[in-house]
C-alpha cells in the first residue's frame, strides 16, 4: 500500500460520479408531449446562477492565467472542460468558463444562497474538493421557517474521474501536470411538501495549501411535479451482462418527481427501444416514493447481422398504467466489441453486477515484509520496512539496526519466509466463515518479490524462501473449497529499489554505509515496462484468471494494453468471466476507486472500495502490535455497515506471519465478523445505497434492496422507541422486523418519523449494529 503523499502517488484517480460508457446525450426529461393520462408533467430543472458568490478562480487556460484553485497555485485546464449549460447524470447545469482572473466556484464558508422559491425534490451541485475529500453540512431554508440538513461533498480534485474531468491541471507556473482532476455531482435532498427558500452550505476551509476546502461550482433544483411523475436520468449501454439472461445491460436513473409513490400497481416498466436490438429483460419499478430514484438495468440483445460495438440511436422508455412515461434520446454501444488498447475503448468496461453485490472482501499482504514485521504501532505501515529502514529519522532504522545489525540485508530476510505453515485451505475456509465475498492477494509488493513462479525473473516465492507457487495454491484451493468466493491479486506497478527502474530513485544499498547490495533473483538490463511489467501482468492474467486486478501507485506502464488483454480474456474464454479493475493502474481508465484507511463522507455513486488494516495502521503484519489494538468486530461492522451505505465494498485487510499462520486475533475478529452476517447479510449483500441519504446523525444507515424491503441499520443499541426523522418508504401494510428477532414490531409515523417500538427482547437480540427491515408489501 502507499503512505507517500497524495500528490506523489503515481497515477492514483479517484472517481466521483457515475461515467457513461458511452458521451453525455444532452436531452432532457420527457415533457407534457410525451406523457399521457394519470400522468403528471415533469418539470424542468431549474439551474441557479451562482455568479455573486464566486470568490475564487480554479479555472485557467494557457492564455488567460492567474487562478489559484487550492492555495497552491494549481487550477483545472479550461480547455478540457465545457463552458454554459451542460448536462451531468442527466442534471442540466450552467458551468462557469474560463476568463483570465474571473471567479469561477464558491469556497463553502456557510454562504447562504438564495433560491427560486418552490417545492423541490433536490438540490443538485457540482463539487470538488482540494487537499482531500471535502464534506460537510448543508442547511435547506424554509418559508415557514423550518429546516432540513444533509451532506454536501466533493472529492479530491485531484483523484477524481467522472463525466466532468481533465486529463492534466496547469502549475503554478502554467506548465502541465499530467495527473487527471474532475468535479464531481453530490445531491442534497429538499422536503418536497415545504416550499424551499435557500440553501446554507457547509463551513470548510478558504482554499489554501494542506487545507481541505470544498468548492462549488453550480447547482440546479428539480421542482417537485404535482400528483403522480416520473423523470428518466443517465441512459447508456454498458458491456456488463445481465445476471439471469446474460443479455447486454442498459442503464439509467429513474426519478419519483411526483408527490404520489409509485408502487406495484403502476406498472412500471423501463424498455429500449433501437434499430438492431431488441428488449428481452425490460427493468421493473415496483417501489419509489417521491424524490427517490432507482438506477435500473435493462437487458437487450442484439438482433441478426448487428455486429457487436455498433453504435447506433435509440430510446429509453419508461411506461406505467399502460402509457408512455418518460423518455430519454441516447447513443448506444450495441454488443459488447473486443477492447482496444485505448482510453476511448476502456471507459466502456465497468465495475461487474457481481462485484457491485459483493460488499465484501478479504485483503491479505503477505511476503518478505513478513519476516521483520515490525512498525511504529499505529503509525507506520509495517509491509514498509524495507523503505522506512532507508531513512535514518526514521524509528525502522535504528529498530533493524540494534535487531539484526547493520549488515544484515533486507533480502537476507528472504530464506526466513518460509511459508512453512500455509494452510491455502484454511484461508478460505475462514474467508468464507467471515462472510467474505472475493479475497485479493498480494501477488508481488513495493520489494518486487513475486508469490507466484514468474518466468522473467528469479526473484519469486518458487525459487527462493518457500519454494511454492503460493497464489496457485491459494487460488486452487478457493475454487474447490470456497467456490463461492471471488478471487484477486494485488500487483505494485513499480518497485522501491529495482535496478532498472528504481521509484525510490536508486537500487538497492546498505542504508548504514550506503554501499550497493544485490536485488536477489533479478538480472538487471531489462526495460522495466515492457520486459518486466507488462509480462508479469500477463502472466497473472493467463496463467491464474484473476477475477480483480487490484494495482498500487501506478507510475510508468502500458496498461492500455495489458488491461485491454485483461477484458477480452476473460469475455472470450470458453466460461466468461466477470472481471474488474481499480484506479491506480497509472492510466485514468478505472472500474473503482479505493480510499484507504479512510472512506468517503458521504454517498458516491460510481464504485468505490475502502480498504484497512484490522491493524490500527499496517496491512502486513506487525509484530509490536498488541492484541487490544486491533478493530473490535463492533468496529468492523460498523465500517461495513457505513461504507456499504454509501455504496461503497469493504476490502478488509489482514497480515499473515512468514510462516503463513493467521494471528488468532485475526482469526476470532473475522469469524464473529461472519457470525453479524450470517443473521443480517441480507441488508448488506446486493443491496444499495438509499437515494435521499446514507445517514442520519452519527447512528443511523440505510440500506436499499430494490423492490423488496428498506433497511435501518442502528449502531447503537436502540432504547423502548427508534425514532428516525427521515421520509422513510413505508406505507400501511408494510411489515417493520428486525434481523435476529423472529416478531413484527409496532411501528408508526408521526409527524413525518418513522417509530418503531422495539422491546427488550429484541434490544437484546441484536449485536453491534441492530438492522429492521422495512418489509414492502405492494
Amino acid at each position: 500500500m502507499s503512505t507517500c503523499p497524495r500528490r506523489t502517488v503515481l497515477g492514483a484517480a479517484v472517481g466521483v460520479t457515475a461515467a457513461a460508457a458511452l458521451p453525455l446525450t444532452l436531452t432532457t426529461p420527457a415533457r407534457a408531449a410525451g406523457q399521457q393520462g394519470p400522468w403528471a408533467a415533469v418539470p424542468d430543472p431549474v439551474p441557479v446562477p451562482l455568479d455573486a458568490l464566486y470568490d475564487n478562480d480554479g479555472i485557467d487556460t494557457a492564455s488567460a492565467r492567474g487562478g489559484d484553485f487550492d492555495g497552491s497555485g494549481y487550477t483545472f485546464p479550461g480547455e478540457e472542460l465545457p463552458a454554459g449549460r451542460v448536462e451531468v447524470d442527466g442534471v442540466p447545469f450552467d458551468f462557469p468558463g474560463a476568463a483570465a482572473g474571473a471567479h469561477n466556484n464558491v469556497v463553502a464558508l456557510g454562504q447562504r444562497i438564495e433560491l427560486p422559491p418552490g417545492r423541490y425534490l433536490s438540490a443538485v451541485f457540482l463539487t470538488a474538493g482540494s487537499y482531500g475529500n471535502a464534506t460537510g453540512t448543508a442547511t435547506v431554508h424554509y418559508a415557514d421557517g423550518s429546516t432540513t440538513t444533509a451532506g454536501l461533498s466533493g472529492a479530491d480534485w485531484y483523484s477524481a474521474g467522472g463525466p466532468l474531468s481533465a486529463p492534466y491541471r496547469y502549475k503554478p507556473d502554467g506548465t502541465k501536470d499530467e495527473h487527471g482532476v474532475g468535479i464531481g455531482t453530490s445531491e442534497v435532498w429538499t422536503d418536497p411538501r415545504r416550499e424551499a427558500v435557500a440553501v446554507t452550505l457547509p463551513v470548510t476551509n478558504p482554499a489554501a495549501a494542506n487545507k481541505t476546502s470544498l468548492h462549488v461550482f453550480a447547482l440546479s433544483l428539480q421542482p417537485v411535479a404535482q400528483g403522480r411523475a416520473l423523470a428518466l436520468r443517465e441512459a447508456h449501454s454498458t458491456n456488463s451482462l445481465m445476471d439471469a439472461t446474460g443479455a447486454q445491460s442498459v442503464e439509467a436513473t429513474v426519478v419519483n418527481a411526483g408527490t404520489v409513490p409509485i408502487l406495484s400497481g403502476d406498472d412500471v416498466s423501463v424498455r429500449v427501444e433501437v434499430a438492431g436490438a431488441r428488449t428481452v429483460e425490460p427493468a421493473r419499478v415496483r417501489r419509489l416514493d417521491p424524490g427517490e430514484q432507482a438506477r435500473v438495468r435493462v437487458g437487450i440483445r442484439n438482433r441478426t447481422g448487428t455486429a457487436p460495438g455498433t453504435r447506433q440511436g435509440g430510446t429509453v422508455t419508461v411506461r406505467g398504467r399502460g402509457a408512455q412515461v418518460a423518455l430519454r434520446q441516447a447513443e448506444l454501444m450495441l454488443g459488447i466489441a473486443d477492447y482496444q488498447p485505448t482510453g476511448a475503448s476502456l471507459s466502456g468496461h465497468q465495475a461487474p453486477y457481481w462485484f457491485q453485490g459483493a460488499k465484501f472482501g478479504i485483503f491479505i499482504h503477505w511476503g518478505v515484509y513478513s519476516v521483520p514485521a515490525w512498525a511504529p504501532v499505529g503509525v507506520q505501515y509495517a509491509e514498509w520496512y524495507w523503505d522506512q529502514i532507508q531513512d535514518p529519522a526514521n524509528p525502522t532504522y535504528a529498530y533493524h539496526r540494534t535487531t539484526y545489525g547493520e549488515d544484515f540485508a533486507y533480502d537476507d530476510f528472504i530464506p526466513r519466509f518460509t511459508a512453512e505453515r500455509f494452510d491455502p485451505r484454511a484461508w478460505v475456509e475462514l474467508f468464507r466463515d467471515a462472510g467474505a465475498q472475493y479475497h485479493v492477494l498480494t501477488s508481488k509488493h513495493h520489494e518486487g518479490f513475486a508469490l507466484w513462479d514468474t518466468k522473467v525473473s528469479d526473484r519469486n516465492a518458487a525459487k527462493m524462501g518457500p519454494k511454492r507457487d503460493l497464489v496457485r495454491e491459494l487460488f486452487d484451493a478457493s475454487r474447490r473449497h470456497a467456490p463461492e468466493l471471488h478471487r484477486g491479486l494485488y500487483f505494485s506497478m513499480p518497485e522501491w529499489f529495482n535496478p532498472d527502474h528504481p521509484w525510490m530513485g536508486h537500487a538497492p544499498r546498505n542504508p548504514y554505509t550506503l554501499q550497493p547490495v544485490p536485488y536477489t533473483g533479478y538480472t538487471a538490463g531489462k526495460d522495466y515496462v515492457r520486459d518486466y511489467q507488462a509480462p508479469q501482468m500477463l502472466e497473472l492474467i493467463h496463467g491464474y484468471d484473476p477475477e480483480i486486478i487490484w494495482c498500487d501507485i501506478g507510475g510508468d506502464n502500458d496498461s492500455v494494453h495489458v488491461l485491454a488483454e485483461y477484458f477480452n480474456h476473460a469475455k472470450n474464454r470458453a466460461r466468461p468471466i466477470d472481471v474488474t479493475v481499480n484506479d491506480r493502474s497509472g492510466i485514468a481508465f478505472h472500474d473503482f476507486t479505493t480510499p484507504e484507511y479512510t472512506t468517503y463522507a458521504n454517498t458516491v455513486v460510481a464504485k468505490w472500495e475502502a480498504s484497512r488494516g484490522l491493524d490500527p495502521r499496517s496491512y502486513g503484519y506487525n509484530r509490536a502490535t498488541p492484541d487490544d489494538a486491533y478493530m473490535t468486530a463492533e468496529e468492523v461492522v460498523h465500517s461495513l455497515v457505513d461504507i456499504v451505505s454509501k455504496n461503497g465494498n469493504f476490502l478488509l485487510d489482514i497480515g499473515p506471519r512468514a510462516d503463513g499462520t493467521i494471528p488468532e486475533i485475526m482469526q476470532t475478529r473475522l469469524r464473529e465478523t461472519g457470525e453479524w452476517l450470517k443473521v443480517n447479510g441480507e441488508a448488506v449483500y446486493d443491496t444499495t445505497y438509499w437515494s435521499r441519504t446514507a445517514q442520519l446523525g452519527e447512528d443511523l444507515r440505510f440500506t436499499v434492496r430494490p423492490d423488496e424491503a428498506f433497511y435501518v441499520h442502528s449502531l447503537a443499541r436502540p432504547g423502548a422507541k427508534l425514532i428516525v426523522e427521515a421520509p422513510v418508504p413505508v406505507r400501511a401494510g408494510d411489515e417493520v422486523t428486525m434481523l435476529g428477532y423472529d416478531r413484527p414490531l409496532t411501528w408508526t409515523v408521526t409527524n413525518g418519523s418513522l417509530v418503531i417500538d422495539v422491546p427488550e427482547a429484541a434490544r437484546n437480540a441484536g449485536r453491534y449494529v441492530w438492522v429492521f427491515k422495512v418489509n414492502w408489501r405492494a
